[in-house]
């Protein structure tokens, strides 16, 4: 099971599963027209997703998933970790 952390919500998950199942470098953008939201709520999410490295920055405004992603995913990472990484 995942952990619950409470500036995490439903949209962190689903672009993170986005960018962890295509295995792509995606733009904000591209995440929104393929999740149905907005590009800047998409960009906000993927902002602090960035800062808790659970996604990373490959060029500016392209992101993919990062290890630390793929264990959040995968329930590896302890909810402490997350939680002070806001």
């Amino acid at each position: 099971m995942r952990p619950r952390v409470d500036w995490m919500n439903q949209t962190d998950d689903r672009v993170l599963e986005l960018l962890d199942e295509s295995d792509l470098i995606l733009s904000p953008a591209v995440v929104a027209m393929n999740l149905d939201y907005t590009r800047n709520w998409v960009s906000r999410r993927m902002s602090k997703l960035s800062k808790a490295e659970l996604i990373e920055e490959v060029e500016r405004g392209y992101y993919r998933i990062s290890s630390k992603g793929r264990a959040y995913l995968s329930g590896e990472i302890d909810a402490v970790e997350l939680e002070n990484s806001e």
